[in-house]
């Protein structure tokens, strides 16, 4: 399926803001409300559309809790043949604390954006992700103390 104009408006107007009702979004996209549901469908079909969530203020949501700590970890695996690579990756994607994990070239092999209560369970996390894995040569983490931006849009390049 090749999007159209239509599509592409579609897309954008959700990443904006996924909540508004149907006919809201038809209005917007100045189509009919049964053309918007049909497309909106065809979109999540078509999986250009992973999934429409609440995007949470991770600061707040922290001091709420009383803490919260992201860090961005470097890794560097000793052997980086294939199956090396997919085993660390899936036990990364596996772990809770671990929000998002790129497998990157050059430079170290994997880059994690991780989220956790506290120093103690960063702690915990890198015991488990880096310390007992024997493969694993050399890790650098970087601790936030400022989001200054964080997006969540897709750039579109239309038709």
């Amino acid at each position: 399926m090749k999007p159209d104009d239509t599509d592409w408006e579609l897309l954008a107007t959700l990443q904006r803001d996924a909540s508004p009702s149907n006919q809201a979004l038809a209005e917007q996209v100045r189509i009919s409300p049964p053309t918007a549901l049909r497309r909106v469908r065809r979109l999540h079909e078509e999986g250009l559309i992973e999934r429409q969530v609440a995007l949470l203020d991770e600061d707040r949501i922290a001091a709420l809790q009383g803490h919260g700590l992201t860090a961005i970890v470097e890794v560097t695996l000793d052997r980086q043949g294939a199956e090396h690579l997919d085993a660390f990756e899936r036990r990364a994607v596996q772990d809770d604390a671990v929000r998002q994990c790129y497998r990157v070239a050059p430079g170290p092999d994997f880059v994690l954006i991780v989220r956790v209560h506290d120093m103690p369970a960063y702690q915990a996390l890198a015991e488990r992700l880096f310390t007992q894995d024997a493969n694993v040569r050399n890790v650098r983490s970087f601790f936030s103390v400022k989001r200054a931006k964080f997006e969540t849009q897709v750039p579109l390049a239309r038709g």
